[in-house]
C-alpha cells in the first residue's frame, strides 16, 4: 500500500486506439506539465499514483482493449496501488453512462472535448498560451499533427462523428507555429492527420484548403518531410498533387482510405462514389504525382456484402497494385447507419475475406519490394533494434507501412538523421539496404 504522505502526485497517461488519440495525449500532458504537474507517457516504472486512461472506441476489438485496461487500473486502484483513476477518450465519450454504471472505481470519465474538465480535477487551468506547443512521445525526429477534429461523412458503418462530433479546421498560422515550435525542438518530419484531411477548410476558409496548408508547412525551416493522412476520395482537391510535384520536403505518399472496390458497396457504405471513380481518381494521381506510393484500407464482410461484392474487391486490388494496403473485418456498431441492417456476414467470413485480401497484398508488396533492389533511396533512420538500424523511406509511415533495415554489425548509423541506402535484399514488407 502507497503512504499517500506529502508525496507529490505523479500521472501516468496511457493512450490506445489511433494516432489521433496520441496527439490528444500529448496535448493533454503539455497543459498538465505547463500547470507543474509530474506527467509521463505509458510509463514502465510503478511510482505513478494517477492514472489518465485515453481510450479507443472505434470497433470491437479496440473498445474491448480499452475496457480490459480500464479494468485492470480499477483493480489496482483497489488494491491500492494507485490512489485515481481518470478515463477520457472515444470509449468515455461515447458510453460514459454504462461505464459509469459498470465500472464505479474510475473517479471521473470525461469525452473527448473535456479536457479543461479534467485539468480541473488537478486544480489546473487550461493555458491557451500553450496552443501551438506540444510534449511528443514519439521519437524525437517525427510528429504527428492533427490539422482538424470531427467529421462531417455520413458513412454507414463509422461511429467517429458520434464521438468526434462535425469537422472543425484549425486555422493555418496556429499549424504553421505548432510545426516551428516541433522543428525547433528537433522534429523533421510531419504526419498530417485527420479524419478527414480533404475537408480541411472547408468550415473556415469556405474552400478546401489543403493546398495552402501544404505550401505554408512546407516553408517552415527544418522540416524536411512532410506526409498526408486519410484523404477521403470525394471531392479530393486535386490542386494537392500540385504542391506535391513541385515541393520536395512534400513526401510523394498518400493515405487515402477507399474501404471497397465494389460500387454496391460503396452506395452501402454511403461513400459518395463508385469504383470507377475511384480508379479515375487513382490514375491521376499516378499520372500527377509519378513514383507515389498509396495507402488504402479496406473493410471486409460489411453487412449487405455478397460473394460477388467481395471478389469485385479482390479484382479492384489486384488491379490497383495499391503500394500499401490495410483490411479490417466489418464492425457492427450501434449508432450508425449500418447498424439498421441485418449483420448478415457470419465473422468467420469476414475473417477469411479479410485474409484474403492480406494474402493477395502479400504478394503484390512482395512483387513491388523486389523491383526496388539495387535502387537507392533517401531513408530517415527512427531506431536501433535486433542488430539493424531501422528506418523509413518517404514511402512508408511509421509503424504502419515497411521498414528498411541497415546491419549494424556493418554500419553505423544516428537515429533521426536522413541517409541514402542501397536496397540489396526484400521481403514481403521490409527492405534491406547498406547506407552509399
Amino acid at each position: 500500500m502507497k503512504t499517500k504522505g506529502l508525496k507529490k502526485d505523479k500521472v501516468n497517461v496511457v493512450t490506445l486506439g489511433c494516432s489521433k488519440n496520441l496527439v490528444d495525449s500529448e496535448v493533454m500532458m503539455t497543459q498538465l506539465r505547463g500547470n507543474n504537474i509530474d506527467v509521463t507517457h505509458e510509463s514502465d516504472k510503478d511510482d505513478s499514483n494517477i492514472i489518465i486512461v485515453n481510450t479507443c472506441g472505434f470497433i470491437d476489438n479496440a473498445k474491448q482493449e480499452s475496457i480490459d485496461t480500464i479494468l485492470r487500473y480499477a483493480d489496482a486502484k483497489m488494491d491500492g496501488q494507485i490512489d485515481k483513476l481518470y478515463v477520457t477518450g472515444c470509449l468515455s465519450q461515447r458510453y460514459k453512462d454504462d461505464l459509469e454504471k459498470e465500472i464505479p472505481q474510475v473517479d471521473a470519465y470525461f469525452g473527448t472535448m473535456e479536457l479543461p474538465l479534467l485539468l480541473k480535477k488537478f486544480k489546473a487551468d487550461y493555458k491557451h498560451e500553450l496552443v501551438g506547443e506540444r510534449i511528443i512521445t514519439t521519437a524525437n525526429h517525427y510528429a504527428y499533427m492533427k490539422i482538424a477534429e470531427g467529421c462531417d461523412r455520413p458513412c454507414s458503418f463509422c461511429a467517429i462523428p458520434l464521438m468526434r462530433g462535425k469537422h472543425v479546421s484549425r486555422p493555418i498560422e496556429e499549424l504553421v507555429k505548432e510545426a516551428k515550435n516541433l522543428a525547433r525542438n528537433g522534429v523533421k518530419e510531419l504526419l498530417l492527420i485527420a479524419q478527414d484531411s480533404t475537408y480541411y477548410g472547408l468550415d473556415i476558409y469556405k474552400k478546401r484548403n489543403l493546398a495552402d496548408l501544404l505550401r505554408n508547412l512546407s516553408d517552415v525551416e527544418g522540416i524536411e518531410w512532410i506526409r498526408l493522412h486519410y484523404a477521403f476520395p470525394t471531392g479530393f482537391p486535386e490542386d494537392i498533387l500540385d504542391v506535391m510535384a513541385e515541393r520536395d520536403n512534400i513526401c510523394n505518399y498518400l493515405d487515402m482510405p477507399l474501404q471497397h472496390g465494389s460500387t454496391n458497396m460503396l452506395k452501402l457504405m454511403r461513400r459518395g462514389t463508385t469504383r470507377e471513380k475511384q480508379e479515375a481518381l487513382i490514375e491521376r494521381i499516378r499520372e500527377k504525382v509519378p513514383g507515389i506510393a498509396l495507402r488504402t484500407t479496406l473493410i471486409a464482410g460489411h453487412a449487405g456484402e455478397t460473394e460477388e461484392d467481395f471478389q469485385q474487391m479482390m479484382d479492384f486490388v489486384e488491379k490497383t497494385r495499391f503500394d500499401r494496403l490495410g483490411v479490417f473485418p466489418y464492425s457492427h456498431e450501434e449508432n450508425t447507419h449500418a447498424f439498421s441492417f441485418k449483420d448478415d456476414v457470419p465473422e468467420e467470413v469476414k475473417q477469411e475475406r479479410t485474409d484474403a485480401v492480406m494474402e493477395l497484398q502479400t504478394a503484390i508488396s512482395q512483387e513491388l519490394n523486389e523491383a526496388k533492389i539495387g535502387k537507392s533511396f533517401k531513408v530517415l533512420v527512427d531506431r536501433k533494434e535486433g542488430g539493424y538500424f531501422i528506418g523509413r523511406t518517404e514511402h512508408d509511415s511509421p509503424e504502419v507501412d515497411n521498414e528498411v533495415l541497415i546491419d549494424a554489425t556493418k554500419q553505423y548509423a544516428r537515429i533521426g538523421d536522413f541517409v541514402q541506402v542501397e536496397i540489396t535484399d526484400a521481403t514481403e514488407f521490409d527492405l534491406y539496404g547498406t547506407i552509399e
